[in-house]
């Protein structure tokens, strides 16, 4: 297998790169040239001679782009699944290769994400905290998750992870997708029902626990929206371990506030970060992290492997895995 040029784009936020980043760089500098891009230099000379970008989330500007382009970049693997702020046309456009990172890599942290907060908002975690601060003994009361109903919106790979997490638990589990699912994959997850977009009105009705996992589109930015967040039980939690532009916020804080669903368990926000002085966020059944379920040794092993493996597909002259376009 033949060595190749590969210039090393960083995340701009040194903690999140200095997490992720050494796996990466294990991870392919044994077997390729590797020099790691700075941004406090000239970015134009830093592209020459370079044959792969490896990105780190996905964050290499349009500009940046553009100049690869002119240096002969014939490859960028974007370390990252979602694709939403990723410059695929203008990549694409360019003839470059574009590959990102297949949804099974980040599956099971993102479920057990989605898991925690079921457990946390079930079992009114953040009230207990209060309580527990103020020396209240005993109470609240929580709810037992068996027996109660999860839709899970997007029966990809988290999807699938979530329903087999949840299902030990008791609970009963109904999902949504677009396409059909694996028969192999149904007869062993076994779901209480599948259907399709069309069933998410009626499902969201009868639903304890609603978590979403899509990608973001045109067509599926606000599919919980105001008018579905309307129909849900004033007794049912939201659950976002996707991306934030899924759910329409500002109906759904405005629920929460007025009481008229439970609460919700957010890791991923519209804006990032989220404006933290609104009031929502004060409330104990509103369970926020700061996008870090996604954020595991996990993953981040899992991604670096399959860089370097997509690396080594890429100088064979193979079919590169997880293409883009």
């Amino acid at each position: 297998m033949r060595r190749l040029k590969v210039l090393y784009l960083p995340h701009p936020l040194d903690d999140i790169n200095d997490a992720w980043g050494d796996n990466i760089l294990s991870a392919i500098g044994a077997d390729h040239d590797v020099r790691v891009f700075d941004r406090s230099q000239a970015a134009e000379p830093q592209f020459q001679n370079i044959e792969v970008i490896v990105d780190l989330g996905g964050n290499i500007r349009a500009e940046w782009v553009d100049l690869a382009a002119c240096a002969g970049v014939k490859f960028i693997q974007a370390q990252t699944n979602g694709l939403d702020h990723v410059e695929v046309d203008r990549i694409t456009g360019a003839g470059m290769l574009l590959a990102h990172c297949p949804g099974d890599l980040s599956s099971s942290s993102l479920a057990e994400g989605a898991m925690m907060f079921i457990l946390m908002l079930a079992h009114r975690y953040g009230e207990g905290r209060r309580n527990f601060d103020a020396g209240k003994m005993g109470i609240p009361m929580g709810m037992e998750v068996e027996g109660q109903t999860l839709l899970i919106v997007g029966f990809g790979a988290s999807g699938q992870q979530l329903a087999r997490r949840a299902k030990p638990f008791g609970m009963r589990i109904q999902a949504i997708d677009i396409r059909p699912i694996e028969h192999e994959i149904l007869d062993e997850i076994q779901p209480d029902f599948l259907g399709s977009p069309e069933d998410l009105d009626r499902l969201i009705a009868e639903c304890d626990f609603v978590s979403v996992h899509l990608h973001l589109t045109d067509a599926t930015r606000h599919i919980i929206n105001a008018r579905r967040i309307g129909l849900m039980k004033p007794t049912a939690y939201v659950i976002n371990v996707a991306r934030g532009e899924l759910v329409d916020e500002a109906a759904l804080y405005q629920a929460i506030q007025e009481k008229r669903i439970g609460g919700a368990g957010f890791d991923a926000f519209a804006e990032e970060p989220p404006d933290v002085t609104l009031p929502v966020y004060q409330l104990p059944n509103m369970c926020v992290q700061p996008h870090t379920a996604v954020g595991t040794d996990g993953t981040s092993r899992k991604r670096a492997v399959f860089a370097r493996e997509n690396l080594a597909r890429y100088a064979r002259g193979e079919e590169i895995a997880a293409r883009v376009g």
